[in-house]
């Protein structure tokens, strides 16, 4: 038998193999299949067309209505009605709306859907984000999607990986955004096509869990199959109290074959930016400061969480967003906007001058809530810059971690909050 990695070993156990290698074609059980407002109505399309009536479990289904909501317009409205409409009829218990929803790669891991040793696919490029809990989780097609809804089972194609050892301990305003801009700058936006990044290394344990989330949600910049890190304390701690499946743990084998190896130093990393017009079009924020800005967001399925506020706060409490510059602060979903509430971080937030929204994806994909015109440039903590990403296929997008996009903010340009 030959050596799996640990994405091999989840896909293996899923498709009922002793082993599989990578180039197989195998059809994997599913634990979770996701959709969100924009994907899911497109998937019940092909649902109903195809005569399929039933889903295969309703339990195991999510729909969360995160990109367009609170609905911008008529066509968004419609959408979510179909999706709500689609819920009901089917019995599906996963259905996150306004009020409850979160964006949904914040949310699964949040309320426990999603964890280790999970075989998962999602509707939208960034479900790799699981793979910080040790799942295999990946974005699909609305046609895949609609397939897993009926059938609770999804063809893959076995990826081959790329093993990325960390080592040492970040410094300060270094943060997991920073790691993965600085790999992509590294192997490129196709630099792991349709392979998995499989992230080992002692520096691991000086990465949160939210650093992890945001480095696994980031793997499909680099064209990867999925990101997926080992089993450790900090994810047993994480997932404890919240998770309510037993907990499936597997581990590379030593024999394990990879593509390549990339290694990187934490503590010699630096916060990092993503310049127009691609995500591997890094330069650390010390070469790109002055750049100037007119919006700031900080949110999204990448930055979005508690942790990702506060270290915003750190930098913005008690000063005021520079004049010219607009500040749009999301929370990713309801708990970390009331945990922020307690801590009173809105507070903070509207009194620097920010504009606070309830959880949506809004600006991130150009939907809403801070779209922008021609010849402007933002600093974002989202995850794609690409040409018209957030508006006009004129204006520019910077991809920065919370740190800099809240140092940026303030300065009225790239800033780099060691300096401040």
């Amino acid at each position: 038998m030959m050596g799996m990695t640990m994405t091999q070993k989840i896909l293996a156990a899923h498709a009922g193999l002793p082993e599989v290698h990578a180039g197989d074609l195998i059809e994997a059980n599913l634990d979770i299949v996701l959709g969100n407002d924009v994907t899911t109505p497109v998937a019940i399309g092909v649902f109903e067309k195809a005569g399929f009536t039933k889903v295969f479990d309703p339990e195991k289904i999510v729909i969360a209505l995160d990109h367009y909501t609170p609905c911008k317009d008529i066509k968004s409205a419609d959408l979510c009605k179909t999706a709500r409409n689609f819920a009901k009829k089917h019995g599906i218990s996963h259905l996150y709306d306004v009020g409850t929803v979160g964006i949904e790669h914040a949310l699964l891991p949040e309320q426990g859907i999603v964890g280790p040793g999970d075989c998962i696919i999602g509707a939208d490029s960034h479900t790799c984000t699981y793979g910080a809990l040790g799942a295999f989780s990946t974005g699909v097609g609305s046609t895949d999607m609609a397939a897993g809804m009926a059938s609770g089972l999804n063809w893959f194609k076995v990826p081959s990986a790329i093993k990325v050892e960390l080592t040492g301990k970040p410094g300060p305003y270094v943060s997991g955004k920073d790691v993965i801009l600085h790999l992509i700058g590294e192997i490129g936006v196709d630099g792991a096509l349709y392979k998995s990044l499989e992230f080992t290394g002692d520096g691991i344990a000086n990465l949160t869990i939210d650093d992890r989330f945001t480095i696994a949600n980031m793997a499909i910049e680099a064209g990867g199959k999925n990101g997926i890190f080992p089993v450790d304390d900090v994810v047993c701690e994480y997932i404890k109290g919240r998770f309510n499946r037993e907990p499936v743990v597997y581990e590379a084998d030593e024999d394990a074959e990879y593509d390549q190896v990339v290694r990187i130093d934490l503590s010699k990393l630096e916060p990092t930016v993503s310049l127009p017009h691609l995500p591997s079009n890094t330069k650390t924020v010390s070469e790109a400061a002055g750049m100037p800005i007119q919006q700031v967001v900080i949110g999204s399925c990448t930055n979005g969480r508690i942790s990702d506020l506060r270290i915003a706060d750190s930098i913005l409490k008690g000063k005021k967003i520079a004049d010219g510059v607009r500040c749009i602060v999301i929370p990713a979903t309801q708990r970390i906007y009331l945990q922020a509430l307690k801590e009173g971080l809105i507070e903070d937030f509207i009194n620097a001058g920010c504009a606070v929204s309830t959880p949506t994806c809004g600006p991130c994909l150009g939907g809403h809530m801070g779209v922008m015109a021609a010849s402007e440039r933002a600093v974002t903590t989202t995850n794609r810059n690409f040409v018209g990403r957030m508006g006009d296929t004129k204006s520019e997008v910077i991809l920065a971690s919370p740190a800099v996009a809240a140092a940026s903010a303030l300065a009225g340009c790239v800033a780099d909050p060691r300096a401040l």
